[in-house]
């Protein structure tokens, strides 16, 4: 297996304190992750954060990062931003000294470097962690070459585009030995927790079927290709994808942080079956204990793939999917969305915002001393933070991320090829099914191979 091909000079240098790991070799899963030889663990010493993506997604993780870190208990200051179009990464620098300076004071307020090339971020030697908030395609890239340079991460959902660029990060991070927290942070509401606990310790009764429900996408992209802006780098945006002519409503708004287009264009991300349900279907796997290493054994799908120019990704869809113990897994559009677990006893159905059971009583059930009690935490970019210094998983590791991902991929899969297929969750293969395992993976342009 061959790593991300890196051809900057500086990648060539000692870029971490933590020697840079290859990949390959078994697995490991620990609950507690030690940091390599030099690595400080001193609160005094504040954790210094690089971000790679500024636009949307990667703006409101960098607030949540700057507001945590300011906290003395946590102590993290981001020091470098990234992103290829210059506007943006220059944007980011400004919020980040105007932030500090206001908070911080001029002598204390750190200053914020600007890149355009990640591998540039990853090569300096004192930044300890990153947040990833690029393209979906873009997230395995971004992710291996982290772990390889020593960077804790913490990554936007869903994890990876395909599921062999998730077996490859998964081994990547443990070969490493870094932190990588998935940005699923309904695992940080008490809501979505107590629901799981509930499911988890019986209080529905046997489980039979989980139904999650997500929105439809809409709209229309307008594919007319116009020069590429003097300030965006659309080669490197362009990146493992093939070569396409540039388009705005291909990439992002050039005034203002909107939604971007390639959220709805199948070449860079797969829909709402992966932007809203490796939220929803991870809620569901933990809830039915399979969201480390289970998944379902058969999955069959539809959807609408209607003409909506360069948008092209589904909008309605269904699908039904099972696990091994006989659980019936719903996916479908609609709304609100949520998950709703149903048991012999009752069921309970849990959403941003709200939880609600039948019979009611059951949101009253104690969870008891020698029962299932889930992983707490109350807010995910502190949990990210916290387990930096103290070397323990995160809520949401890389395992997690990954399987509730595949479930999600695997049932795009099936809307794209629309006939029933067989999952084997510990191979992580469809059974003789050679059409279905060529969709599990793309071919990368070169130099940006896994």
């Amino acid at each position: 297996m061959s790593s991300i091909a890196m051809n900057s000079p500086a990648m060539n240098q000692d870029c971490t304190r933590r020697t840079a790991i290859k990949l390959g070799g078994a697995l490991a899963i620990p609950l507690f992750l030690p940091g390599f030889a030099g690595r400080e663990s001193n609160p005094a010493d504040a954790l210094r954060i690089g971000c790679i993506g500024t636009g949307r997604m990667g703006r409101g993780d960098m607030r949540a990062i700057r507001r945590r870190g300011l906290d003395p208990a946590v102590n993290a200051r981001i020091v470098a931003v990234c992103d290829v179009d210059a506007l943006r990464a220059e944007a980011a620098r400004a919020d980040c000294e105007r932030d500090y300076r206001a908070k911080l004071g001029g002598d204390s307020a750190p200053k914020v470097a600007v890149f355009r090339d990640f591998r540039e971020l990853l090569a300096r030697k004192d930044i300890d962690g990153v947040t990833i908030s690029s393209p979906d395609f873009w997230h395995a890239g971004h992710a291996v070459a982290a772990a390889k340079a020593g960077k804790d991460v913490y990554l936007q959902k869903p994890m990876t585009y395909s599921v062999g660029e998730g077996i490859k990060l998964v081994q990547a991070v443990r070969e490493a030995k870094i932190i990588l927290q998935v940005g699923s942070q309904q695992r940080s509401d008490a809501r979505f927790r107590r629901a799981c606990e509930l499911v988890r310790n019986g209080r529905v009764g046997k489980l039979q079927r989980i139904v999650v429900s997500l929105p439809p996408d809409r709209g229309r992209g307008v594919g007319v290709a116009t020069p590429v802006p003097k300030n965006l780098d659309y080669d490197l945006w362009l990146g493992p994808t093939g070569v396409k002519p540039y388009a705005a409503h291909r990439v992002h708004p050039q005034k203002g942080f909107g939604r971007p287009g390639w959220l709805q264009i199948e070449g860079y991300c797969r829909g709402m079956i992966t932007g809203w349900g490796s939220h929803m279907n991870d809620i569901a796997q933990w809830g039915h204990g399979t969201d480390r290493d289970g998944g379902v054994t058969e999955i069959s799908a539809t959807a609408k793939f209607p003409d909506r120019g360069l948008f092209d990704v589904h909008t309605k869809f269904s699908s039904r999917a099972r696990y091994a113990d006989g659980v019936e897994l719903i996916q479908q559009t609609g709304a609100p969305a949520g998950v709703r677990f149903i048991g012999s006893k009752g069921s309970i159905f849990v959403r941003r915002g709200g939880i609600e059971a039948e019979p009611a009583s059951i949101l009253k059930e104690k969870i008891g001393d020698d029962e299932t009690q889930l992983y707490v935490s109350t807010d995910h970019y502190r949990n990210f933070l916290d387990c930096m210094r103290s070397r323990k998983e995160p809520i949401c590791p890389v395992e997690v991320g990954h399987r509730s991902n595949s479930l999600c991929i695997i049932t795009h899969i099936a809307m794209k090829l629309g006939r029933k297929l067989h999952w084997d969750p510990s191979k992580e293969r469809f059974r003789d099914d050679a059409e279905a395992n060529r969709l599990l993976d793309f071919e990368r342009r070169a130099p940006w191979t896994l």
